[in-house]
């Protein structure tokens, strides 16, 4: 046995002397079949239960090659196991072996160098052992950063895509194992290029290449044969330079993330504005409180990025795999964070915040601390993702603000990407700066490709982003990061009132005065007298578009449904809505004040007015948006089959300013009720 640990960890990275492709029994076609079953592949990842419940080989550190099939239902999505069954494991070798061929493809290089990742979770090391050994039989060049947060090694491969093509750095892609948010059993990989995954129609290639080779006759043999040419030597100088890899993504992550907060990639600009919010952190104490439950930011930057702007910083669950509560951070999930924030914020009022990652550390919801009411304590607040997402985009809209006063100019031409499940909060949010809202149907990858889209249409896209699901994308990432989000609540609490030396004509205040960006959002929705230099966290909320939206992860809001052909499900739900809208149009206009309806389908990187045909969004996203007798748009709701999960998506959206009776909660409760029941009419047939 040689088998290699992970320095930090103490965690068994692989044994290059021992394959976990076990040749006394191999996965039968039956055993191969039930294991792509579970199997869903989209373009925002793929993923499936990949914990094996079984001891396994002792001579295998991975696999459980003499287990039976598991029955239908007997996967524990929950299970810490690190065991992976043979099946599974030619799976993850069938992967690498297509994404290779992708790269030389693409560039062009025979041995083409890819950089390999995984979060948290205890299955990760065996699928990445299984892919490193088929990377480098085929002739790739694997460069493994074992446990790293998913926005790092995507700021990595961005800056290995950029260098000459014979440096040490230089990278043709990347494959990151992880499940993002799922439950710890589950496991799934991201492959990408420079600083993203894959674009749509390039997964759709990867995909159709993965189906083709599973259903080869010869596919054990070629991921075998592969395995095995891989030698023992170059696989334990792999496993071996783990620590130098990941020295490498650390600085990239670090420079990047400079780029990101500051939005300039000039060095003098982002010092001098990180000088600002390192100055603003030194006249008002501000701490953060991390709770990374076991999650891979456990090993990223967090600590030293915000320590160098003078921000207090706190961690717990800090070390990998140490979950505390469900991976998700919705709800139950930040309780914990909740509690801690408040004790710390009792013995140290500079505790304003907390954030709590998913596993693979790309997206991060918040609690923040309340002001105290008279005579109490202050309280914790958790944020619903939407709010998260709102702070965010108000934060980013009033930098591009002050940046156009700065210069003296106009505010450019700009947009924000978002999913089809977004709150219209947005519109509302964004009108205030005249920037507009484009939607594309939920993904990642679908959003970033909008992004681009509109970039090439001349839009500056500065945050992009799944409301409904958390985080944000700030420019130039192509990937949540809850650096982005905790940066976007600090400038606002930092970046105050600045002496410009400009003339008072260009925007600023008398005095030629440059406003904070809390001011200057205040000041752009005519509230402007509101402002108060000791404003905090709970103000800013407060001051944001109140709409109510059902959270994505919430019970009401996932179906389990019968119908497989999604297009004819939303033709029948037509008929339902049509029959209900009839029957319940006075409601309608009682509670909301809306008079009218137009429906949207989402595919890809676009949403389009359906004319009435809602079965046009096939697999997509419907979303039906109710308008008023002026046209304003009050309220939506909204449906889409997940791309990574085995349920159906529902939701409401309603804004406060249209309640005529009953309370934004009340009336988007009520909605999302109406809308379920016609769901699940449309799915009896």
């Amino acid at each position: 046995m040689a088998e290699i640990t992970h320095p930090a960890t103490g965690f068994l990275i692989g044994d290059p002397e021992v394959s976990p492709f076990e040749t006394r029994r191999l996965p039968s076609p039956a055993e191969l079949e039930q294991a792509m079953s579970g199997l869903i592949l989209s373009a925002s990842g793929w993923r499936k239960v990949f914990a094996s419940p079984e001891p396994g080989d002792a001579r295998a550190p991975w696999s459980a090659p003499l287990a039976a099939p598991l029955a239908p239902g007997a996967a524990d999505e929950d299970s810490l196991s690190p065991r992976v069954s043979s099946a599974d494991l030619f799976l993850a070798g069938a992967m690498a072996s297509v994404f290779t061929d992708f790269l030389r493809e693409r560039s062009g290089r025979p041995d083409p160098a890819v950089l390999i990742g995984i979060d948290s979770r205890p299955t990760g090391p065996a699928l990445a052992d299984a892919m490193c050994r088929v990377f480098l039989g085929l002739g790739a060049r694997p460069r493994y950063l074992f446990i790293v947060a998913a926005p790092e090694i995507m700021a990595y491969s961005r800056h290995a895509s950029l260098v000459a093509g014979d440096h040490d750095d230089r990278a043709e892609g990347f494959c990151y194992i992880s499940a993002s948010h799922n439950p710890p059993g589950h496991n799934g990989v991201k492959f990408g290029v420079g600083g993203g995954v894959l674009p749509g129609k390039d997964s759709a290639r990867l995909i159709e290449a993965f189906r083709a080779l599973i259903a080869s006759p010869d596919l054990v043999k070629h991921v075998l044969y592969a395995a095995e040419a891989a030698d023992p030597r170059e696989l334990a100088k792999v496993y071996s330079g783990v620590s130098s890899w990941k020295r490498r993504s650390i600085s990239a992550y670090t420079l990047f993330s400079h780029e990101v907060v500051t939005g300039s990639a000039d060095p003098a600009e982002q010092g001098a504005f990180l000088d600002g919010m390192a100055s603003g952190a030194a006249s008002r104490k501000v701490s953060v409180l991390a709770e990374l439950n076991g999650s891979a930011r456990s090993l990223s930057i967090d600590a030293d990025f915000l320590g160098a702007l003078g921000v207090g910083f706190r961690s717990l669950n800090d070390r990998p795999r140490e979950f505390a509560h469900r991976i998700v951070p919705e709800g139950e999930s930040l309780a914990g964070c909740r509690k801690a924030l408040e004790e710390a914020a009792a013995a140290d009022p500079s505790f304003v915040a907390g954030y709590v990652p998913d596993c693979d550390g790309d997206r991060g919801n918040l609690v923040i601390m309340e002001r105290a009411e008279a005579g109490g304590p202050a309280r914790g607040r958790v944020l619903g993702a939407q709010e998260v997402f709102a702070l965010c985009c108000m934060a980013e809209c009033a930098q591009l603000a002050r940046g156009a006063d700065l210069r003296g100019g106009a505010m450019p031409k700009a947009a924000i990407a978002v999913n089809d499940a977004t709150s219209m909060r947005i519109e509302e949010l964004a009108a205030a700066f005249g920037v507009e809202v484009r939607r594309a149907e939920t993904g990642e990858a679908n959003v970033v490709g909008l992004a681009e889209e509109l970039r090439g249409q001349g839009y500056m896209v500065r945050i992009m982003g799944e409301g409904s699901n958390g985080g944000n994308i700030t420019w130039p990432a192509s990937v949540r990061d809850p650096l982005a989000t905790v940066s976007a609540l600090l400038k606002v609490l930092l970046v105050r009132d600045v002496a410009s030396g400009l003339p008072a004509a260009r925007g600023q205040n008398a005095g030629g005065v440059l406003p904070g960006l809390y001011r200057i959002w205040l000041e752009r929705t005519g509230r402007g007298a509101e402002y108060r230099e000791d404003f905090g966290l709970g103000d800013v909320i407060a001051s944001l578009p109140d709409w109510s939206t059902t959270s994505a992860f919430e019970a009401e809001a996932m179906l389990k449904i019968k119908s497989a052909d999604h297009a004819a499900l939303k033709a029948r739900y037509r008929d339902a809505f049509l029959a209900a809208w009839r029957r319940d149009s006075a409601e309608f206009e009682r509670r909301l004040g809306a008079v009218s309806w137009e429906a949207f389908a989402s595919k890809g990187s676009s949403e389009f007015a359906t004319d009435g045909d809602f079965a046009a969004s096939g697999k997509g996203g419907l979303r039906i948006a109710f308008s008023d007798a002026d046209g304003k748009k009050v309220a939506f709701v909204w449906m889409r089959g997940s791309g990574t999960e085995p349920v159906f998506r529902v939701m409401a959206d309603v804004g406060a300013f249209a309640c005529r009776a009953g309370s934004a909660d009340e009336n988007q409760a009520w909605l999302l009720d109406w809308h379920r029941n016609l769901v699940l009419e449309a799915d009896r047939g």
